[in-house]
Protein backbone atom coordinates (compact mmCIF):
# COMPACT_ATOMS: atom_id res chain seq x y z
CA UNK A 1 0.00 0.00 0.00
CA UNK A 2 1.98 2.89 -1.37
CA UNK A 3 0.93 6.28 -3.01
CA UNK A 4 3.02 8.37 -5.24
CA UNK A 5 2.46 11.90 -6.43
CA UNK A 6 3.76 14.60 -9.24
CA UNK A 7 6.19 16.43 -7.43
CA UNK A 8 5.10 19.96 -6.50
CA UNK A 9 7.36 22.82 -8.33
CA UNK A 10 9.13 26.18 -6.58
CA UNK A 11 7.05 28.55 -6.13
CA UNK A 12 9.72 30.99 -5.82
CA UNK A 13 11.76 30.62 -9.03
CA UNK A 14 9.53 33.40 -10.74
CA UNK A 15 9.55 36.85 -10.34
CA UNK A 16 6.04 37.48 -8.51
CA UNK A 17 7.07 35.19 -6.17
CA UNK A 18 9.99 37.16 -4.86
CA UNK A 19 7.61 40.04 -4.27
CA UNK A 20 5.57 38.01 -1.73
CA UNK A 21 6.40 38.32 1.87
CA UNK A 22 7.36 35.07 4.09
CA UNK A 23 3.79 34.40 4.88
CA UNK A 24 2.13 34.55 1.96
CA UNK A 25 4.99 32.67 -0.14
CA UNK A 26 4.34 29.75 2.64
CA UNK A 27 0.72 30.04 2.56
CA UNK A 28 1.51 29.95 -1.70
CA UNK A 29 3.28 27.17 -1.67
CA UNK A 30 1.08 25.20 0.75
CA UNK A 31 -2.09 25.70 -1.56
CA UNK A 32 0.53 24.37 -4.26
CA UNK A 33 1.41 20.86 -2.53
CA UNK A 34 -2.39 20.40 -1.47
CA UNK A 35 -3.41 20.53 -5.17
CA UNK A 36 -1.05 18.24 -6.14
CA UNK A 37 -2.25 16.28 -3.82
CA UNK A 38 -5.69 16.26 -4.52
CA UNK A 39 -4.31 15.94 -8.41
CA UNK A 40 -3.07 12.29 -7.40
CA UNK A 41 -6.05 10.05 -7.43
CA UNK A 42 -4.27 7.57 -5.86
CA UNK A 43 -2.48 9.78 -2.82
CA UNK A 44 -6.29 10.53 -2.26
CA UNK A 45 -7.81 7.69 -2.30
CA UNK A 46 -5.53 5.85 0.07
CA UNK A 47 -4.59 8.68 2.38
CA UNK A 48 -8.65 9.76 2.77
CA UNK A 49 -10.34 6.16 1.62
CA UNK A 50 -8.18 3.53 3.53
CA UNK A 51 -9.22 4.80 6.63
CA UNK A 52 -12.76 5.32 5.76
CA UNK A 53 -12.51 1.55 4.07
CA UNK A 54 -11.60 -0.10 7.44
CA UNK A 55 -14.34 1.90 9.30
CA UNK A 56 -16.94 0.65 7.15
CA UNK A 57 -15.23 -3.19 7.10
CA UNK A 58 -14.48 -3.80 10.44
CA UNK A 59 -17.81 -1.14 12.04
CA UNK A 60 -19.80 -3.64 9.71
CA UNK A 61 -18.27 -7.01 10.72
CA UNK A 62 -17.87 -6.47 14.79
CA UNK A 63 -21.17 -4.72 15.73
CA UNK A 64 -20.84 -6.07 19.21
CA UNK A 65 -19.62 -4.07 22.64
CA UNK A 66 -16.49 -5.19 23.67
CA UNK A 67 -17.36 -3.73 27.48
CA UNK A 68 -20.45 -2.39 28.98
CA UNK A 69 -21.81 0.95 26.89
CA UNK A 70 -18.42 0.23 24.79
CA UNK A 71 -19.29 -0.59 20.88
CA UNK A 72 -16.34 -1.89 18.50
CA UNK A 73 -16.73 1.35 16.30
CA UNK A 74 -16.23 3.70 19.39
CA UNK A 75 -13.08 2.06 20.10
CA UNK A 76 -11.98 1.40 16.51
CA UNK A 77 -12.25 4.92 15.55
CA UNK A 78 -9.83 5.98 17.77
CA UNK A 79 -7.35 3.56 15.99
CA UNK A 80 -8.44 4.98 12.55
CA UNK A 81 -8.46 8.26 13.30
CA UNK A 82 -4.74 8.30 14.64
CA UNK A 83 -3.82 5.90 11.81
CA UNK A 84 -5.70 8.03 9.47
CA UNK A 85 -3.22 11.02 10.82
CA UNK A 86 0.01 8.89 11.03
CA UNK A 87 -0.62 8.13 6.84
CA UNK A 88 -0.97 11.46 5.48
CA UNK A 89 1.86 12.59 8.01
CA UNK A 90 4.48 9.84 8.57
CA UNK A 91 3.68 7.68 5.59
CA UNK A 92 2.75 10.06 2.67
CA UNK A 93 5.90 12.41 3.41
CA UNK A 94 8.37 9.65 3.89
CA UNK A 95 7.62 8.35 0.00
CA UNK A 96 7.01 11.42 -1.38
CA UNK A 97 10.08 13.62 -0.10
CA UNK A 98 12.29 11.02 -1.59
CA UNK A 99 10.60 11.01 -4.73
CA UNK A 100 11.32 14.99 -5.44
CA UNK A 101 14.56 14.56 -4.17
CA UNK A 102 15.38 11.90 -6.66
CA UNK A 103 13.89 13.91 -9.70
CA UNK A 104 16.04 16.91 -8.95
CA UNK A 105 13.26 19.03 -7.32
CA UNK A 106 14.71 19.68 -4.10
CA UNK A 107 17.31 20.39 -5.51
CA UNK A 108 16.16 23.23 -7.91
CA UNK A 109 14.76 24.80 -4.73
CA UNK A 110 18.78 25.39 -3.54
CA UNK A 111 18.83 27.51 -6.58
CA UNK A 112 16.37 29.69 -5.74
CA UNK A 113 16.19 32.74 -3.43
CA UNK A 114 13.11 31.50 -1.74
CA UNK A 115 13.55 30.47 2.10
CA UNK A 116 14.16 26.71 2.60
CA UNK A 117 12.39 26.46 5.41
CA UNK A 118 8.98 27.49 3.25
CA UNK A 119 9.21 24.41 1.57
CA UNK A 120 8.87 22.37 4.92
CA UNK A 121 5.99 24.87 5.74
CA UNK A 122 4.33 23.90 2.66
CA UNK A 123 4.36 20.37 3.60
CA UNK A 124 3.44 21.14 6.83
CA UNK A 125 0.57 23.18 5.53
CA UNK A 126 -0.39 20.37 2.98
CA UNK A 127 -0.48 17.99 5.87
CA UNK A 128 -2.63 19.39 8.26
CA UNK A 129 -5.25 20.84 5.51
CA UNK A 130 -5.54 17.26 4.84
CA UNK A 131 -5.42 15.63 8.33
CA UNK A 132 -8.19 17.60 9.10
CA UNK A 133 -10.38 16.63 6.26
CA UNK A 134 -9.94 13.24 6.81
CA UNK A 135 -10.60 13.20 10.68
CA UNK A 136 -13.94 14.68 9.72
CA UNK A 137 -14.80 12.11 7.26
CA UNK A 138 -14.08 9.48 9.47
CA UNK A 139 -16.32 11.35 12.40
CA UNK A 140 -19.03 12.33 10.01
CA UNK A 141 -19.30 8.59 8.72
CA UNK A 142 -19.01 6.96 12.04
CA UNK A 143 -21.43 9.06 13.40
CA UNK A 144 -24.32 8.63 10.11
CA UNK A 145 -23.61 4.91 10.07
CA UNK A 146 -22.53 3.53 13.30
CA UNK A 147 -24.19 5.64 15.89
CA UNK A 148 -20.44 6.82 17.09
CA UNK A 149 -21.18 8.68 20.34
CA UNK A 150 -18.90 11.84 20.09
CA UNK A 151 -17.60 13.85 23.41
CA UNK A 152 -19.74 16.23 24.97
CA UNK A 153 -17.61 18.12 27.09
CA UNK A 154 -15.30 20.68 25.88
CA UNK A 155 -11.99 19.37 28.21
CA UNK A 156 -12.58 16.02 25.53
CA UNK A 157 -12.59 17.96 22.99
CA UNK A 158 -9.33 19.88 23.98
CA UNK A 159 -7.61 16.73 24.73
CA UNK A 160 -8.84 15.79 21.57
CA UNK A 161 -6.88 18.90 19.82
CA UNK A 162 -3.77 18.41 21.56
CA UNK A 163 -3.30 14.59 21.22
CA UNK A 164 -4.04 15.20 17.08
CA UNK A 165 -1.55 17.94 17.20
CA UNK A 166 0.95 16.43 19.32
CA UNK A 167 0.31 13.11 17.39
CA UNK A 168 0.58 14.73 13.41
CA UNK A 169 3.52 17.21 14.35
CA UNK A 170 5.79 14.01 15.72
CA UNK A 171 4.49 11.87 12.70
CA UNK A 172 5.20 15.01 10.10
CA UNK A 173 8.75 15.34 11.70
CA UNK A 174 9.42 11.93 11.30
CA UNK A 175 8.15 11.18 8.03
CA UNK A 176 10.62 13.73 6.75
CA UNK A 177 13.78 12.39 8.64
CA UNK A 178 13.00 8.72 7.60
CA UNK A 179 12.61 10.21 3.96
CA UNK A 180 16.66 10.77 3.98
CA UNK A 181 16.56 6.29 4.45
CA UNK A 182 15.55 6.28 0.97
CA UNK A 183 18.40 5.81 -1.71
CA UNK A 184 15.87 6.40 -5.07
CA UNK A 185 12.33 7.19 -5.05
CA UNK A 186 10.92 3.96 -5.74
CA UNK A 187 12.58 2.39 -2.02
CA UNK A 188 10.75 5.66 -0.26
CA UNK A 189 7.56 2.89 -0.42
CA UNK A 190 9.66 0.05 0.65
CA UNK A 191 11.00 1.73 3.62
CA UNK A 192 8.11 3.36 5.11
CA UNK A 193 5.06 1.27 4.23
CA UNK A 194 6.16 -2.14 6.17
CA UNK A 195 7.07 0.47 9.21
CA UNK A 196 3.76 1.89 9.09
CA UNK A 197 1.94 -1.79 8.89
CA UNK A 198 3.33 -3.40 11.72
CA UNK A 199 2.85 0.33 14.15
CA UNK A 200 -1.02 -0.79 13.25
CA UNK A 201 -1.04 -4.10 14.15
CA UNK A 202 0.69 -3.79 17.62
CA UNK A 203 -0.20 -0.26 18.41
CA UNK A 204 -4.21 -0.66 19.20
CA UNK A 205 -5.76 0.10 15.76
CA UNK A 206 -7.57 -2.89 14.88
CA UNK A 207 -7.42 -4.95 17.97
CA UNK A 208 -8.03 -3.51 21.55
CA UNK A 209 -4.28 -3.01 22.87
CA UNK A 210 -4.78 -5.26 26.21
CA UNK A 211 -5.75 -8.12 24.40
CA UNK A 212 -2.44 -7.84 22.21
CA UNK A 213 0.95 -10.22 23.86
CA UNK A 214 3.24 -8.35 26.78
CA UNK A 215 5.62 -8.04 24.50
CA UNK A 216 4.12 -6.47 21.76
CA UNK A 217 2.73 -3.91 24.34
CA UNK A 218 5.86 -3.12 25.27
CA UNK A 219 7.80 -2.53 21.91
CA UNK A 220 4.29 -0.42 20.80
CA UNK A 221 4.74 2.03 23.65
CA UNK A 222 8.26 2.93 22.36
CA UNK A 223 6.61 4.96 18.97
CA UNK A 224 4.16 7.14 18.81
CA UNK A 225 1.12 5.47 17.28
CA UNK A 226 0.51 3.71 20.46
CA UNK A 227 0.09 6.88 22.18
CA UNK A 228 -2.13 8.94 20.29
CA UNK A 229 -4.54 5.60 20.20
CA UNK A 230 -4.87 5.90 24.32
CA UNK A 231 -4.78 10.14 24.04
CA UNK A 232 -8.05 9.34 21.52
CA UNK A 233 -9.63 6.89 23.57
CA UNK A 234 -9.36 9.79 26.83
CA UNK A 235 -11.74 11.12 24.58
CA UNK A 236 -14.28 8.57 22.82
CA UNK A 237 -14.17 5.99 25.89
CA UNK A 238 -15.89 6.16 29.50
CA UNK A 239 -13.51 7.57 32.28
CA UNK A 240 -13.94 3.95 33.68
CA UNK A 241 -12.17 1.84 30.32
CA UNK A 242 -9.27 3.14 31.75
CA UNK A 243 -9.05 0.84 34.11
CA UNK A 244 -8.80 -1.34 32.18
CA UNK A 245 -5.23 -0.33 30.31
CA UNK A 246 -1.91 -1.31 31.14
CA UNK A 247 -0.88 2.01 33.09
CA UNK A 248 -4.57 2.33 35.08
CA UNK A 249 -5.78 4.88 33.37
CA UNK A 250 -5.41 6.84 30.26
CA UNK A 251 -2.73 8.32 31.80
CA UNK A 252 -3.24 11.88 29.25
CA UNK A 253 0.01 13.46 31.16
CA UNK A 254 2.38 10.27 29.57
CA UNK A 255 0.73 10.67 26.63
CA UNK A 256 1.78 14.34 25.78
CA UNK A 257 5.04 13.49 27.68
CA UNK A 258 6.16 10.51 25.60
CA UNK A 259 4.46 12.67 21.91
CA UNK A 260 6.39 15.51 23.26
CA UNK A 261 9.58 13.62 22.96
CA UNK A 262 8.93 12.08 19.79
CA UNK A 263 8.46 15.65 18.60
CA UNK A 264 11.74 16.54 19.65
CA UNK A 265 13.26 13.58 18.53
CA UNK A 266 12.09 13.73 14.80
CA UNK A 267 13.01 17.28 14.70
CA UNK A 268 16.35 16.48 15.84
CA UNK A 269 16.84 13.67 13.02
CA UNK A 270 15.20 16.34 10.75
CA UNK A 271 17.95 18.60 11.32
CA UNK A 272 20.91 16.16 11.15
CA UNK A 273 19.74 13.98 7.88
CA UNK A 274 17.35 15.32 5.78
CA UNK A 275 19.38 15.75 2.28
CA UNK A 276 18.08 18.20 -0.16
CA UNK A 277 20.06 15.85 -3.19
CA UNK A 278 20.64 12.37 -3.95
CA UNK A 279 23.86 10.81 -2.65
CA UNK A 280 25.12 10.82 -6.61
CA UNK A 281 24.87 14.19 -6.56
CA UNK A 282 27.24 14.45 -4.07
Amino acid sequence: MSTTTRPAAPVAATAPARRLGPTRLALRQGRLEIRQFLRSRESVVFTLGFPLIMVLIFASIFDEEIAPGVSYTQYFITGMIATGLMTVSFQNLGIWIPIERDRGVLKRYLGTPMPKWVWFAGKVLMVLVIGVAMTALLLAVSVTLFDLNLPTDATSWLTFGWVCALGITACTLCGIAISSLARTARSGSAVVTPIALVLQFISGVFFVFTNLPSWMQQVAAIFPLKWMCQGLRAVFLPESFGADEPGGSFELTRVALVLGVWCVIGLVLCLTTFRWTTRRDG
